[in-house]
């Protein structure tokens, strides 16, 4: 229905090899990477989840963790997580997705994504950034055949037929490019902290 609010997924289960491992709780500042999604969900006054595999080593956290299975290792195991969490126990009709390590994202753009209608997927530079999305809870079963034919996250979320938001969109809410920024690796921790340290 439109209008109704929907839940924020911060994806927190990949491995995090490239930056050392335990990603979340990898320092950005004065906090872990996990705190930035979870404080621009909170702005947006939305409820918030961190999705993490059991083994995933996480920092103190203010909201639920629900847990994907370990295996298989794929980010669509994140997404269906937190839409069965969703639709198990919340009136919200869709989650709004967020890798754990996007720490530049604004709570106005997660409020925006929340409001849509549909699914929607952002874009930057032609590119499909498929963690940064909203995904209806009525496309759970969808999802779940495509992880069960092993299908990329970007080709899963294909099938929903999302609305793509791209830069003119995006920019309403900041910097498309910090927006969509992701710490990868060592490198893209210290260009974060460059970031934060020039305002």
């Amino acid at each position: 229905m439109a209008g109704q609010q929907a839940i924020v997924a911060v994806l927190a289960g990949g491995r995090g090899g490239r930056i050392g491992g335990a990603k979340p709780s990898v320092a950005l500042g004065s906090r872990p990477l996990l705190g930035y999604p979870l404080e621009a969900a909170a702005d947006a006054g939305l409820e918030a989840v961190v999705v993490a595999k059991r083994s995933t080593r996480l920092p103190r956290v203010d909201v639920e963790v629900v847990y994907e299975p370990e295996e298989p290792r794929h980010p669509l195991c994140g997404i269906l997580t937190g839409l069965r969490f969703a639709a198990a126990r919340s009136p919200a009709p869709a989650v709004v997705t967020i890798a754990c390590d996007m720490p530049f994202i604004t709570g106005s753009l997660l409020a925006w994504l929340a409001g849509q209608d549909g699914p929607v997927m952002a874009q930057l530079e032609g590119r499909a950034q498929p963690l940064l999305a909203r995904c209806p809870v009525d496309g759970l079963a969808l999802l779940e055949r495509a992880l069960d034919e092993g299908r990329s996250l970007r080709s899963s979320l294909d099938l929903l037929a999302p609305r793509i938001a791209a830069e003119r969109e995006l920019s309403c809410f900041g910097d498309p490019m910090r927006l969509c920024f992701n710490v990868n690796d060592r490198a893209d921790l210290r260009t974060a902290r460059e970031w934060l340290a020039c305002g």
